[in-house]
């Protein structure tokens, strides 16, 4: 049995019954509400009053004011700077903690990609010599030109005295091996959202499985491949970067979709980056339809695809392949007129697109991912 919530069209699935304690219960459907509500704790909580009611998420021993207090008392959310003082009022005054966002990226990872291990170092290598160097556990004879000081003098040693014996003991070239070291790839991505109003036209909330993806991927990248990079942006009438802590509050706006705006910024943060490999990763509804003129003032076109607008973009996507930075659009609406717009942008830039429902977005980014990183260090 399920619940649609009348606001958002988002359905709720009645939990099952388990071994949790009744915290962990009403916590679990709280981090899904607090996502979905953009950090709004207040609004949040009142869902979940209405979701109590539907499927008796509480007892009387255990009620949603006990939920709260356990909240406070156990730092995952805290009272808001600018209500210190000033009393609850007609809500409680309070926000979610920084504990609360890690915990929010730890759980989409877990929810759309699945456990994966911690590591302290980036996990894939290349065969190639450069800097950051990383052991790779195995040793290989020496050759001309390899640096004196990763040369293995205990491994050396023995090899010759297996090879000269003890009475007559010489170190030769050939006696000498090398730990077998390679470089350390790194990958820098940015990750552009849109966040114009056509991403929740229609009843249908496309930001939200977006703001999942960017929460899930950024916890991946911290966990599992640390040494690479990933900046995020969100793109409207203009694009600005955000930061981790910003996520779960990130709104879509009355905005338009300044495409270009949101490659101009793309590109220049990845010229900042020392790396070589780059790529972008563009989450969209598909339709550009806003420039930002030299003056100042916006050039928008709602209706249809604007010739003017769209060719701006193909310029984008040419300059990032000349940049050898592919994009890879995720296109999150059917409609067959922007498919076609979506191709086009994609043989220009040489990258990716992938037409995909809600559903399977961050598998599917996850999954290219780790498909471009094997394809670029291979």
């Amino acid at each position: 049995m399920n619940v649609r919530d009348r606001i958002s069209g988002w359905v709720f699935a009645k939990p099952k019954k388990n071994n949790k304690t009744p915290f962990e219960r009403l916590f679990e459907v709280f981090k899904e509400l607090i996502i979905h509500t953009s950090g709004d704790f207040d609004e949040a909580i009142d869902w979940l009053r209405e979701l109590d009611k539907e499927y008796q998420l509480t007892t009387p021993e255990y009620t949603i004011e006990n939920f709260i207090e356990d909240l406070l008392r156990k730092g995952y959310i805290q009272q808001k700077p600018d209500q210190k003082g000033q009393g609850q009022g007609k809500g409680y005054g309070m926000g979610i903690s920084a504990k609360t966002e890690k915990l929010l990226r730890e759980y989409a990872l877990k929810q759309i990609f699945g456990q994966l291990q911690k590591s302290k170092k980036g996990n894939h290598k290349t065969a190639h010599i450069g800097n950051n160097h990383e052991d790779a556990g195995q040793l290989r004879p020496f050759e001309f030109g390899d640096p004196l000081e990763r040369i293995e003098m205990t491994e050396s040693i023995k090899n010759a005295q297996i090879n000269s014996g003890l009475s007559d003991f010489q170190l030769r070239q050939e006696d000498l091996v090398v730990q077998q070291q390679y470089h350390s790839a790194q990958m820098s991505t940015v990750l552009m959202i849109d966040i114009s109003h056509s991403m929740i036209l229609y009843g249908e909330d496309r930001i939200t499985p977006a703001k999942k993806v960017a929460l899930a991927l950024s916890e991946l990248i911290l966990t599992r491949y640390p040494k690479d990079t990933l900046d995020i942006l969100v793109f409207g009438n203009d694009a600005r970067p955000i930061s981790l802590k910003d996520l779960p509050y990130l709104e879509v706006g009355p905005f338009h979709t300044n495409t270009v705006a949101g490659l101009e910024l793309a590109m220049d943060i990845l010229r900042r980056k020392k790396g070589a490999n780059k790529q972008i990763f563009m989450i969209t509804d598909g339709k550009p339809s806003c420039l930002k003129m030299p003056d100042g003032s916006y050039y928008k076109n709602s209706a249809g695809l604007d010739e003017h607008i769209t060719e701006k973009c193909f310029t984008k996507a040419k300059q990032a392949r000349k940049l050898n930075i592919p994009i890879t659009t995720f296109m999150i609406a059917s409609d067959p007129y922007l498919q076609r717009f979506v191709e086009q942008f994609t043989m220009a830039n040489q990258g990716k697109a992938f037409y995909t429902g809600l559903d399977g977005l961050g598998q599917m980014i996850f999954e290219d991912y780790e498909k471009n990183r094997k394809k670029r260090f291979k």
